[in-house]
């Protein structure tokens, strides 16, 4: 059980994406196989469904500019802050996250920054966050976000990876 809601792409942004990425490029799908041919990918995050790719999907490698569309819907400004970044996610539509119970890519011991936005789209801060290994993962995202949503001028806070610095997942003010 969560706190917070972990929104995964919106369908609406995916319809595009499959047809032109937030960098102006036309997606190239394949199929994720064990080898890593053409791309390393089975086991990395699929952002439209919030599950790991498994061999034989078609999947994409596009780059996504969450904050853009996000301001683009509140009308929020966030300037030098937006930025686009790359993302996996099926070629071809998917019915979403199946399992809602659990935040997403919570692997113990893994690196994420929560990284937090005001109303206007700008950073009010943000820090690292280590997934625990030996607590419940849950409780560890719910805690870094009661953190987050404790800065009242927090409207919504994005989960990345460090390692690459790839957007994970959205969580808005409940």
């Amino acid at each position: 059980m969560t706190t917070y809601t972990a929104l995964p792409i919106p369908p609406a942004a995916l319809r595009e994406l499959r047809v032109s990425d937030d960098s102006g490029r036309p997606p190239h799908p394949y199929t994720a196989r064990e080898d890593g041919d053409p791309v390393d990918c089975v086991g990395s995050p699929l952002r439209c469904c919030l599950r790991a790719i498994e061999p034989g999907e078609r999947v994409a490698l596009v780059s996504y500019a969450p904050l853009r569309r996000w301001a683009a819907e509140t009308g929020a400004a966030p300037g030098a802050y937006d930025e686009a970044g790359p993302v996996f996610i099926h070629a071809d539509a998917c019915p979403g996250p199946r399992d809602t119970d659990g935040y997403p890519f919570a692997r113990p011991g893994a690196l994420r920054t929560i990284r937090r936005y005001d109303a206007a789209g700008h950073i009010v801060g943000g820090r690292l966050f280590e997934i625990p290994a030996d607590a419940d993962a849950g409780a560890g995202f719910d805690r870094a976000f009661d953190e987050a949503f404790a800065v009242r001028e927090v409207a919504l806070v994005h989960v990345r990876a460090v390692e690459y610095g790839c957007f994970h997942f959205a969580v808005p003010r409940p």
